[in-house]
């Protein structure tokens, strides 16, 4: 019976699979090979780039596109050489022979050393690529994945050499070369170890082509997914549920198996393929995905801590676009580009994050050391028949923010988001009781939406919670607010509302910032909270 793929290449005849060549423009990539060319090929982790390269590779050699060699290989354990040259280009090396004997070429193993002897690890890679093109009348093809694990004058190196011999090709040299890793080579900005100089990829490899990027599932991709282990095991999906699925992963290929794999074969438990996947399972799939830090998501959350990804998230987390101009914006492009290639934020404008899986990380994340030492229960806010007290919740953060806030706030990185972080790891820490908090983005409108979805008697009771940051007077922007929560309750079904606002004012008294009051908008009934 095949399963759903977590890790590691797609084996069709193991896993449920979209095939990896319909997931990419087949006939352009083809042509580039026919024509001689050298490109890219990347995207974000996990989201199926060595499964086409492994398929290619077995299209080429198969005869199917052409009378080829093609190998691929894998150079990631070059990284660990970081900046020794000579110790990386002898793992690329190693590998390329590997990986050749694996298809059944031993003229590299025959060469590679004293290639490395003769030339020295500035040319060794040329050398050996160069003498085995010219072993065989059939062009060389050669994939190359996780070219951006190597790192300063071991990723130059490796770049110059494949650029010095492309005058050769295709008699002399791989008539074609793939360079496939999560960023674009153009946006490498590789720091070099010797010279402390800074080498742009582009430069170090302008003989590309073209730069090509394998995109996520598509709706249609997601649901014959799905459909396929309804075929071989009779396990159906309820449309909310496969509906579900595509919403919260807007296609994330890991996610969408990792979903499905936690919803069909629970761990420890008995898997009864009669029962009918619901909306529900899947949202308590991916509440579990969250929780053990699965390795995917882990990676993911490492990635926050770098600068150039904060000054990218931090404004989607607080939904305020910042001004810039001139070197400033062609910065912020290139760290909302290299956000993008990680996966944290979708292609295309507006900016967002790039599925609501991660959407719902990131925050949790960034507030977990707060939500971890908070001594709110849930016990506290629950009243006798099970219920959420939402007024008493906010209440209590009210008190604890005036007490607290200003020793907290401080704890952040991300310290412009820091009171929406503590609203949220203080939300977050009451619900794991037993609800869950959906989060919304929107660049440029200043506001947060969260969703707190408790349950109670059988169903699931939302309240809207909009966080807005004070930005002009105080009544304008309760007055934004209101209309924009009215408009979130009446899109969530939410039976309650309330809008919090954040005065970041230091110099202000907390009897000036503190308040409550009741108001409506367009028929809804909304608490305000002052901050």
């Amino acid at each position: 019976m095949r399963k759903f793929n977590r890790a590691g290449p797609v084996v069709p005849e193991k896993h449920y699979c979209i095939p990896p060549l319909g997931r990419w423009a087949l006939d352009e990539i083809l042509t580039l090979i026919r024509d001689e060319s050298y490109f890219v090929l990347h995207a974000p982790r996990q989201t199926g780039k060595t499964s086409a390269l492994l398929a290619l590779r077995d299209l080429l050699n198969g005869g199917e596109a052409g009378d080829y060699r093609c190998v691929y290989v894998n150079v990631e354990s070059g990284q660990t050489a970081r900046e020794d040259v000579g110790r990386a280009i002898r793992a690329v090396l190693s590998r390329l022979v590997s990986q050749a004997r694996d298809m059944g070429d031993e003229f590299p193993g025959s060469i590679w050393q004293e290639v490395l002897r003769e030339s020295g690890p500035d040319d060794a890679l040329t050398e050996a690529l160069g003498r085995w093109a010219e072993a065989d009348a059939r062009p060389l093809v050669l994939l190359i994945d996780e070219i951006d694990a190597l790192v300063g004058d071991s990723l130059i190196s490796v770049l110059r050499q494949l650029r010095a011999g492309y005058a050769d090709r295709p008699r002399g040299f791989p008539q074609s070369v793939l360079l496939c890793g999560v960023r674009d080579v153009r946006d490498y900005r590789i720091r070099s170890g010797s010279t402390n100089e800074l080498v742009l990829g582009g430069s170090a490899f302008n003989v590309k082509a073209e730069s090509l990027r394998l995109g996520d599932f598509t709706r249609e991709d997601v649901f014959d997914l799905l459909g396929q282990h309804t075929e071989e095991t009779g396990q159906a999906f309820g449309e909310d549920a496969l509906e579900t699925v595509w919403e919260r992963t807007q296609g994330q290929p890991w996610l969408v198996n990792a979903l499905a794999s936690r919803a069909c074969f629970p761990r420890n438990q008995f898997r009864d393929f009669g029962r009918v996947v619901e909306a529900e399972d899947i949202r308590e799939a991916e509440e579990l995905l969250i929780v053990k830090r699965e390795t995917h998501l882990d990676q993911l959350a490492h990635k926050l801590e770098e600068e150039r990804v904060r000054r990218v998230i931090e404004p989607l987390l607080v939904g305020k676009e910042r001004e810039r101009a001139g070197e400033d914006r062609a910065e912020d492009a290139r760290d909302a580009e290299y956000a993008r290639d990680l996966g944290l934020i979708a292609p295309g404008s507006p900016r967002r994050i790039a599925n609501p899986i991660y959407a719902e990380i990131i925050p949790r994340e960034l507030s977990f050391p707060a939500q971890d030492r908070m001594p709110q229960e849930p016990s506290w806010y629950v009243d006798a028949d099970g219920a959420l007290d939402v007024p008493k919740l906010l209440e209590g953060f009210q008190e604890f923010f005036r007490e607290n806030s200003e020793h907290w706030l401080e704890r952040f990185d991300y310290k412009e988001a820091a009171p929406q972080l503590l609203l949220q790891a203080f939300l977050q820490r009451i619900v794991n009781g037993g609800g869950r908090v959906e989060r919304e983005y929107g660049l440029g409108n200043r506001r947060v939406d969260l969703l707190v979805v408790w349950p109670q008697g059988g169903r699931m009771r939302k309240h809207a919670i909009e966080c807005k940051l004070l930005h002009k007077s105080l009544e304008r922007t309760i007055a934004e607010g209101l209309k924009q929560t009215a408009a979130y309750m009446d899109r969530c079904g939410a039976e309650s509302g309330h809008l919090v606002v954040f005065d970041r004012d230091g110099k202000k008294k907390w009897k000036d910032k503190l308040f409550r009051r009741s108001e409506s908008a367009d028929g809804a009934s909304i608490e305000v909270w002052g901050m």
